[in-house]
């Protein structure tokens, strides 16, 4: 673990002072593009940036080479997308809620049981009209996401068993560096602990924390499954990853390039979603073998805790009035022309 943490500041070293002079090449002439993951390598997340990789390279290789650098190999989410914005690397991966500290349109995301189910989620990600709005309103804070990745939906789980809010008292749960996703935590029952995602495992075996909140790849992928025997479905969030590019570098394209470049992206999220849809089930069959028990609860009780955190967010941040009318708008028109569930 040191030895990688030395060869991660290394590189990083290595990228700031390649930034500071503003060379971003190679011997051989080309672009080093450069985008950090936290996950490993084996993640669908990894294999939708290995799908954007081999189209850029396939159009435009003889001016542009990417690097991918996974497992949090150039810091924290919080740290590259610092990156990100400085132009120091060009891409990060990373979840709506990391984002949300950044700019706080993102915080629309971390809403507790904002999208009514998978059906309700996938309308509104998939409605491109309504992310490009999202994506654009950034510009400010100099990033731009181009592609959204599945995460699947986030549940509790712990060294012990959780059924019912009452059961989140006295323990102590990660959650991601998110104003919003701590206060969910603390009105839930439990105290939030932001941390970073790499340090999850550690800290759930050494007792700092009592468990963590995810999808199931992460019992398997991080094997946070070894120390944490109990994965409740409570279904308290459907939080998206995105692919968040530099926007000078984005600008700094020519449109045949750019078009390059965005058809990667497009082709990324269809890698990725395959991916994860493809892994998933194993992924839950691998942890069952870890000695993972899956709890299903009713999330009623959850939902009930966190439902007061919506009006007090859009009280706060007004600006994510219309976009919180927009994604019930979105989300109520599909399921009604499915005939779903509503679930207000």
């Amino acid at each position: 673990m040191r030895a990688a943490k030395t060869v991660a500041a290394l590189i990083l070293s290595l990228i700031m002072m390649v930034s500071l002079t503003g060379c971003g090449t190679v011997d051989n002439g080309k672009r080093i593009i450069r985008i950090s993951n936290s996950q490993p390598i084996t993640h669908p997340d990894n294999i939708g940036l290995l799908a954007f990789k081999d189209y850029v390279e396939k159009n435009l290789g003889d001016k542009y080479e990417v690097q991918i650098f996974p497992n949090e190999l150039l810091g924290s989410s919080q740290k590259a997308i610092e990156l990100v914005q400085t132009g120091a690397i060009e891409y990060v991966v990373s979840s709506t809620s990391n984002l949300e500290t950044f700019n706080n349109i993102y915080q629309i995301f971390s809403l507790p049981y904002l999208f009514k189910g998978l059906e309700g989620f996938n309308a509104v990600i998939e409605d491109d009209d309504f992310m490009n709005s999202i994506y654009e309103s950034t510009d400010e804070s100099g990033f731009r996401a181009v592609a959204w990745y599945t995460a699947g939906v986030r549940n509790i789980y712990a060294t012990k068993p959780i059924r019912t809010p009452d059961d989140l008292k006295g323990m102590k749960i990660r959650v991601q560096s998110s104003p919003t996703n701590v206060r969910m935590m603390d009105m839930m029952g439990a105290a939030a602990v932001p941390m970073s995602y790499g340090e999850v495992y550690t800290a759930i075996q050494q007792g700092v924390i009592d468990g963590a909140e995810n999808s199931e790849m992460a019992l398997t992928t991080m094997k946070h499954g070894e120390v944490a025997k109990y994965y409740t479905y409570n279904q308290h969030q459907i939080v998206p990853d995105l692919l968040v590019a530099n926007l000078k570098f984005l600008e700094s394209l020519t449109p045949e390039e750019r078009a390059v470049f965005d058809e990667a992206a497009k082709i990324s999220t269809q890698a990725e979603v395959q991916a994860w849809n493809g892994q998933i089930e194993d992924v839950k069959k691998q942890a069952e073998e870890m000695g993972v028990e899956f709890i299903e609860t009713d999330m009623e009780p959850f939902r009930q805790k966190v439902l007061p955190l919506h009006e007090e967010v859009l009280k706060n941040n007004p600006r994510l009035v219309p976009i919180y009318d927009s994604i019930q708008s979105i989300q109520n028109a599909a399921l009604d022309g499915k005939g779903g569930s509503r679930n207000e």
